[in-house]
């Protein structure tokens, strides 16, 4: 009963242990492919290319995603969970009061493990094809609709509390492509710094919401 108590333990070991090398194979594939959109884009990223990147054997790339196509989206919804796992824990660890909340959101996108030239000139490279490509707007769409409607409940219950004349739904759409705006520029690459572009987001913060809002955060008590 001991031999095959040990033969099992062995059995499960291994089982664990291609598990993990499967995933972290995908995971290699994957930040592979994320480097090959920022160098080369969409369309010049090939699965020989990703293969080399990662430093692993392009039968590797066929086993785990078979082709192209499969790895690009399996890229674009890994980017899409990590993106709204990163803002839910900021807006959670944020607070109830709806100032904090806002501002850390902002926050949330510009941290240094979101932003970076890399990952930006990636989502471009998947927004350049998400309108003739109807399941990378499946894997975003629901989630960039609940996104927006949480900005507007902040945008809606700041007015509430301050007394502001602005409508929230468009308050928090031209809040959104400002931000949008300075991740595009972020990408070209054109001298903005990661946090000189956090701090054009704070200024605009303190401008459209004065009564909560200050340049060096949310103001206490409101």
């Amino acid at each position: 009963m001991r031999a095959n108590a040990a033969e099992q333990i062995v059995t499960d070991g291994d089982r664990k242990g291609r598990k993990a090398s499967k995933e972290t194979r995908r995971q290699q594939l994957i930040e592979a492919t994320i480097d090959s959109l920022a160098k080369r884009g969409y369309s010049e990223t090939t699965m020989a290319d990703v293969a080399d990147g990662a430093g692993l054997s392009r039968g590797i790339v066929n086993f785990h995603f078979e082709s192209k196509e499969n790895l690009l989206v399996a890229t674009l919804q890994y980017m899409a969970d990590e993106y709204a796992n990163h803002w839910g824990a900021a807006l959670e660890k944020a607070g109830p009061r709806a100032s904090d909340q806002l501002w850390a959101l902002v926050a949330a996108d510009f941290d240094r493990r979101i932003c970076t030239k890399r990952k930006l000139a990636a989502w471009c490279a998947f927004w350049g094809e998400a309108k003739s490509r109807p399941t990378y707007q499946a894997l975003c769409g629901a989630r960039d609709v609940k996104y927006q409607e949480i900005f507007v409940s902040l945008c809606a219950a700041l007015k509430d509390e301050g007394g502001y004349v602005y409508e929230p739904e468009s308050t928090a759409l031209g809040l959104c492509a400002m931000m949008e705006g300075l991740w595009l520029r972020l990408m070209m690459g054109d001298g903005l710094a990661r946090e000189t572009a956090h701090e054009a987001a704070i200024s605009y913060l303190s401008s459209v919401f004065p009564a909560h809002m200050t340049l060096q955060g949310p103001k206490q008590g409101t």
